[in-house]
């Protein structure tokens, strides 16, 4: 224990960290314990509104597992199209948001702060204000039972170039005269200049909008209607107490990919998000 903790007030300070730590870390805990338990034990410990869950498992099992991994395709059907949902969106917005960000910052155009303006306002508008035009978009284009309904929304999302352009507008100017003097066009300065200066800011954007998608709830309820289309997401927010067991190993499952991310993308995610916040 550090010296500031030895005093009485930082005796205090510590254990109220270890417990808040402690409630923290419950859920998951509880989570991943009770994957290796039958369902007709986690069951058993449901009385009414009562839940009493042990914390370690009385007769460990690898059944859940077994029965979303082996047999019971249906559950790697909806991990895979949460796969295909996210990777889609993540690739895409990194895309247009790249270009995106690259014109607001370099290009001059009539009414360039205005329309980044509208951008920010949508940008600030909350989820369920645009589910319902984005439904009445996707219904005129006929992508209703379609990703696309979920993907395109995604994809030009202006979020993304509201980070990047954060990040780009604290290059040095000279960077980009120096390069025009050389005779490089747009393609080359934006290509071997800006995305290699940015390249935190556009692995921050990719984990956030990585860890927002592969969490989608309400865009998959609006727009998928068929169950073989769904996300696992959605599945994990549907829990009933006949599925129990299996939600409880679909979200050990779930969150791998998830916890990998964030284990090896902590750090540009960290400094992506501490540039783009400097004002120039």
């Amino acid at each position: 224990m550090t010296k500031q903790f030895r005093t009485m007030p930082g005796i205090l300070l510590f254990a109220a960290f270890a417990v808040f730590a402690v409630v923290y870390i419950l859920p998951l805990v509880i989570t991943i314990t009770n994957s290796f338990m039958r369902q007709q034990d986690i069951v058993g410990h449901l009385v009414g509104e009562t839940v009493s869950m042990p914390l370690l498992p009385t007769n460990g099992t690898l059944m859940q597992y077994r029965q979303i991994l082996i047999e019971s395709p249906v559950y790697l059907n909806m991990f895979w199209n949460s796969v295909a949902i996210t990777a889609s969106v993540v690739a895409g917005t990194l895309i247009v948001s790249s270009f995106g960000a690259y014109a607001f910052t370099v290009l001059q155009f009539r009414f360039k702060e205005a329309l980044f303006f509208a951008y920010v306002i949508v940008m600030l508008l909350p989820l369920q204000v645009t589910l319902m035009p984005n439904y009445i978009v996707a219904n005129a284009l006929g992508l209703q039972n379609s990703w696309l309904a979920i993907i395109l929304p995604g994809i030009f999302s202006p979020f993304g170039v509201f980070i990047l352009r954060q990040q780009m507008k604290l290059l040095p100017s000279e960077y980009i005269e120096a390069a025009k003097v050389d005779g490089a066009g747009h393609w080359r300065i934006f290509w071997q200049i800006m995305l290699p200066l940015v390249k935190s800011g556009i692995a921050a954007l990719g984990i956030l909008t990585f860890i927002e998608y592969w969490n989608l709830i309400d865009q998959a309820v609006i727009f998928i209607k068929d169950f073989d289309k769904q996300p696992m997401s959605l599945f994990l927010a549907q829990i009933n107490r006949q599925h129990l067991g299996l939600s409880f190993a679909a979200s050990v499952f779930y969150v791998v990919p998830a916890l990998i991310v964030m284990l090896y993308g902590g750090d540009y995610l960290r400094d992506g998000i501490r540039l783009s916040s400097v004002k120039s």
